[in-house]
């Protein structure tokens, strides 16, 4: 029988425990302290009302719940011991049913674990869909975790603890994610195209207008037509766009107009299945749920998946949300990718136009618009960290990127003293010190020198030139130059106390893209609506948002990603449930949309 939560709110203390009994191994305190918390408006509110109990308990308390939990297929399970939500679970992922050889290694693995750590090894092994990991994966994970620092690793033990109380909670309420199971499944469906020499190893990638490409294109168009849309077409760069027509008109004479969305489908190399296409199922499937119901909004929404945001097969970054905006670089069409492939050719193989004047087509006129949300996967760990679902982006970061190189003098490692040398990779050194320190300062900034290289560098030698990039960020214009201004100072006044040369090219600059305050504020009353912890934060990573930005209002909301948020990576993923809350907070976007045309 399953409880409701009307039964729990209403329940006395003792009843109330009970009803939540072994959501948490051995550790009751849990829920008993959560409770106090009560009512609960959503079970989302809720698990994160346990979340923050376990967070305010302090180190020894949280050492104590991950050594309270057995190890995976270990003597506890053999002895058949385990507590009846751990015996279900072991069983769904198949850990009751290894091979000896299976059951070996992964006992060896479990020695290793506990040998560098001190506690046992902690997966939610009924996954991110709730259906059972496989033992390949949970081996794979259980190799991978060995490597992290303890303190990491003891908080990943502690987010998957979290996610199998949320399982446990889902299977107590008779709780199916129904939703986030479908639009999860549509992510790994789509991920079965990938462009050659990467299908083969069974990596993600599909990169603009390729035999992959084209194919998601056409999978899109289909899944659009059966969620019920009544325009689908692909345009002249390759987007796929579907509209859903409005209702009927409130008033008389009154013009519709058409809230776009989405996001892109194409990949990085090698990359995630989250990355871009959560923006496009997301609002595909509130999509489907009004033409299930036979429902209109006094406005269309237009969903479209955009064509190529990566520029990994041309430098053309944002080209589909590009063409929208009336930002095509015509110098694109003679781009060539690394097989002599023109821009050109291939839309042409891929039957488009490849004409300026049909491209040109494309712009969109923003008076016909209410305005664009995204809906993204954070892409970075602060969400998962913080064990909430969902986040309400603020504005996207501005940036600036340099190319630089750092040129001292070569010199003998042994025989030039240490006040004498004129050592470029040290000169750099030092500026990614400040550059902690500076952006750090400024709480949202961050600065980062991802290459750096000293060519034809000797072990025994004092390096004369060092080659580096800056990537410099903040949320907005006016604080990404305070920061650029600060670091471009020091490095000078570095290079000048040792005696080092200077180069610098910078290679892209782009405007902060802050969200308009009332499609922010919708997102915020969605996520109040749904009990959802209101968490607001920035976006270090760049969308398609940023371009529709230049004509018309904009605002995102990020969902949180499993293995510390990683994106652009095979380990990106999503809960279903995560999924599902972020498709209930669309559709609470479109219905106080409605309600606003209504009155």
């Amino acid at each position: 029988m399953t409880t409701t939560l009307q039964q729990l709110n209403s329940a006395t203390p003792a009843e109330a425990l009970h009803l939540l009994d072994g959501l948490y191994e051995h550790s009751p305190w849990i829920a008993e302290q959560a409770l106090a918390k009560r009512p609960f408006a959503s079970l989302a509110a809720l698990k994160h009302a346990m979340v923050a109990v376990l967070a305010d308990a302090g180190l020894d308390a949280q050492l104590a719940l991950i050594r309270a939990h057995p190890e995976l297929a270990g003597k506890a399970m053999e002895s058949r011991s385990l507590t009846a939500e751990s015996t279900n679970e072991q069983q769904k992922a198949g850990l009751t049913n290894c091979t000896p050889e299976e059951l070996a290694h992964i006992q060896q693995l479990n020695a290793q674990y506990i040998a560098k750590f001190g506690f046992p090894f902690i997966l939610a092994v009924r996954g991110p869909r709730g259906t059972g990991l496989s033992k390949r994966e949970i081996i794979a994970t259980v190799e991978r975790r060995l490597s992290h620092p303890v303190d990491f690793e003891r908080a990943e033990c502690l987010r998957n603890i979290h996610r199998i109380a949320e399982i446990r909670l889902n299977d107590k309420f008779g709780f199916t994610p129904a939703v986030g199971n479908e639009v999860w499944d549509w992510h790994e469906d789509l991920a079965r195209h990938s462009d050659p020499g990467f299908a083969e190893q069974g990596q993600l990638t599909v990169t603009y207008l390729t035999d992959a490409h084209r194919a998601c294109a056409a999978d899109l168009v289909e899944r659009m037509k059966a969620c019920g849309f009544d325009e689908v077409s692909i345009d002249a760069v390759g987007n796929v766009v579907g509209v859903y027509k409005a209702g009927p008109l409130p008033q008389a004479g009154e013009g519709t107009k058409t809230l776009l969305t989405g996001s892109h489908f194409d990949t990085v190399r090698n990359g995630g299945k989250y990355d871009g296409r959560l923006g496009i199922f997301v609002p595909m499937a509130c999509v489907k749920q009004l033409h299930a119901a036979g429902k209109r909004l006094p406005f269309a929404i237009e969903v479209v998946g955009f064509a190529e945001e990566e520029g990994q097969r041309y430098k053309a970054t944002f080209l589909g949300s590009g063409a929208l905006t009336g930002h095509f670089n015509p110098a694109w069409l003679d781009q060539q990718d690394a097989d002599g492939v023109t821009m050109r050719a291939a839309m042409q193989h891929a039957g488009l136009p490849a004409t300026l004047e049909a491209i040109g087509a494309l712009q969109r006129d923003p008076s016909k618009y209410l305005g664009f949300v995204e809906v993204h996967i954070e892409q970075g760990p602060v969400l998962n960290e913080m064990d909430l679902p969902l986040g309400v982006v603020t504005s996207i970061n501005a940036s600036v990127r340099y190319q630089c190189e750092a040129i001292g003098m070569a010199s003998h490692a042994g025989t030039t003293p240490m006040n004498r040398r004129r050592d470029a990779a040290s000169a750099v050194a030092e500026l990614a010190l400040f550059m902690e320190q500076r952006a750090q300062a400024d709480g949202d900034s961050v600065a980062t020198i991802g290459m750096l290289q000293v060519p034809g560098g000797s072990i025994n030698v004092v390096p004369g030139r060092c080659r580096f990039s800056l990537d410099l960020r903040a949320p907005s214009d006016a604080q990404r130059n305070a920061l650029e201004r600060d670091i471009l100072a020091q490095l000078r006044a570095i290079c000048e106390r040792r005696g080092i040369g200077l180069t610098l090219e910078e290679t892209m600059r782009a405007a902060a893209a802050p969200s308009a305050p009332a499609w922010q504020t919708r997102w915020e009353n969605a996520m109040t609506a749904l009990g959802v912890p209101l968490h607001r934060m920035p976006s270090g990573a760049g969308h398609d948002a940023m371009k529709l930005h230049e004509v018309m209002p904009q605002a995102m909301l990020f969902v949180r990603g499993l293995n510390s948020g990683i994106s652009h990576n095979p380990l990106e993923s999503s809960t279903s449930d995560d999924i599902e809350l972020c498709v209930n907070a669309f559709s609470h976007l479109l219905d106080q949309l409605a309600s606003e045309h209504n009155t």
